[in-house]
C-alpha cells in the first residue's frame, strides 16, 4: 500500500502547536538583546514617581547594548528571558500553531479556497486568545528588561515567579494584564518597516505603562499624554531602530525554525508511532 512519505505527512494540530512555540523560543533567543535595547530606549528619560527624570544613558542600538554590557555585564542583555520564553510558548503556540485549525473551523464546508475575510477572522481569533494567555508573561518580561544596574536588594523582583506573585498581590490580577491591547493586533498583522512605523507609538506607551509603578498613570491614555508633554511626538518613536531590526530578524528566525521543526517532527513521527 502506497502511503505518504514522512516529509509529506500533514502535521497534526499538536505538532503545529509545539513547533510554533519552540520556533518562537529560538527566535527570542536570537533577538532578545534587541528587544531589551528597545525597552531601555523607550523608557529612557521617563518621569517617575517620586518626580525624577533619569539621565540619558543610551544612544542608538549599539550604544545601548555596549553601555549595558559595560555597566551591568553581558547577562543584562537577557534579563527577563525566562518570561520571554514563557511568552513565546504560549503566544506563538496559539497565534501560529492554531491558526490553520481555526481557519478550517471558519471555512464553509465544500469551499475550495479560503477567503481573505476567513483568514483575517482566524488571525484575529488566534491573536486575541494568544494575547489573553500570554499577557502576564509580557508584563513581567518588560519589568525585568527595564530594570537597570541595581543592587539585588533594590530590585523589584527576585525571580520570575516572585514577579507574578508580587504584581498580583500589590496591583491585583488586573496588573498582570496591564497593556495597551491594540498594540498587539497592530504588531501581529503588520510587517517590516511599515508595521514598526504604525506600531511604535503604541509599543512605547505599552512599555512605559507596563513598567509603571502603581498610581503613576491612571490609564494608557494618561501615559500617552504624559509622554507627549515630556518628549513631544518624537518620544513615540523611541527605540525605533532596535524594534525594526528585531521585528525583521525575529520573523525570519521564527518561520525558518517553524518549518524545520515541523519537518523534523514529521520525519520522527513514524518512529514514535
Amino acid at each position: 500500500m502506497v502511503g505518504l512519505k514522512p516529509p509529506e505527512v500533514p502535521p497534526t494540530a499538536a505538532m503545529k502547536f509545539v513547533s510554533a512555540g519552540m520556533a518562537g523560543c529560538i527566535a527570542d533567543l536570537c533577538t532578545f538583546p534587541l528587544d531589551t535595547a528597545k525597552v531601555r530606549l523607550q523608557i529612557q528619560g521617563e518621569v517617575r514617581i517620586p518626580r525624577t527624570i533619569s539621565s540619558v544613558e543610551y544612544r542608538g542600538v549599539l550604544g545601548t547594548l555596549s553601555t549595558m554590557v559595560r555597566t551591568e555585564g553581558a547577562r543584562s542583555l537577557y534579563r527577563g528571558l525566562a518570561a520571554g520564553l514563557q511568552r513565546q510558548m504560549s503566544f506563538a503556540s496559539i497565534r501560529i500553531g492554531l491558526y490553520d485549525s481555526v481557519k478550517q473551523l471558519y471555512t464553509p464546508k465544500g469551499a475550495e479556497n479560503t477567503g481573505t475575510s476567513t483568514r483575517l477572522l482566524a488571525g484575529c481569533t488566534t491573536g486575541a486568545v494568544a494575547v489573553a494567555f500570554a499577557q502576564p508573561t509580557d508584563v513581567v518580561k518588560v519589568r525585568f528588561q527595564a530594570c537597570g544596574a541595581l543592587a539585588d536588594s533594590a530590585r523589584r523582583y527576585s525571580s520570575t515567579v516572585d514577579a507574578y506573585r508580587t504584581i498580583a498581590r500589590e496591583e491585583g490580577i488586573r496588573g498582570l494584564w496591564r497593556d495597551n491591547v491594540p498594540c498587539h493586533f497592530v504588531a501581529a498583522f503588520g510587517a517590516g518597516f511599515c508595521a514598526t512605523v504604525v506600531a511604535s507609538p503604541v509599543d512605547v506607551v505599552k512599555t512605559r505603562y507596563m513598567n509603571a509603578s502603581p498610581g503613576q498613570y491612571r490609564n494608557a491614555l494618561s501615559c500617552l499624554l504624559a509622554l507627549l508633554m515630556q518628549d513631544g511626538p518624537a518620544g513615540l518613536y523611541k527605540g525605533f531602530v532596535p524594534s525594526f531590526l528585531r521585528l525583521g530578524s525575529w520573523n525570519v528566525v521564527m518561520f525558518v525554525s517553524y518549518e524545520q521543526l515541523q519537518r523534523a517532527m514529521a520525519l520522527a513521527r513514524p518512529g514514535l508511532a
